[in-house]
């Protein structure tokens, strides 16, 4: 996979999280809500973006939280990848 991002897009990958009840119950990722935390997989090389300049902060290899409705996703060799703008990633998990 060689996916480049333009501009201020980052491509994430979403971190599977195991969801448990109180009760100790797993519920199925249909039954999850949408994850909003990632793995940054590429990042756009910034500019200029809507008149303004932008330096891309976060870096391949990340981890991120990202706002919960953001983003597009899309499928490369069976792969789910969500691509966002670097304005809706809210914060870095170190």
């Amino acid at each position: 996979m060689n996916i480049k991002p333009l501009f201020d897009k980052v491509v994430v990958e979403s971190v599977q999280t195991e969801e448990k009840t109180k009760s100790g119950f797993i519920l199925p990722s249909s039954a999850q809500e949408k994850p909003q935390t990632a793995r940054v997989v590429a990042v756009g090389p910034g500019g200029t973006v809507d008149g303004k300049d932008v330096k891309m902060v976060v870096k391949v290899g990340d981890t991120i939280l990202f706002s919960k409705y953001s983003g597009s996703e899309f499928k490369v060799d069976g792969k789910e990848f969500t691509i966002i703008k670097q304005s809706d990633i809210l914060a870095i998990v170190e």
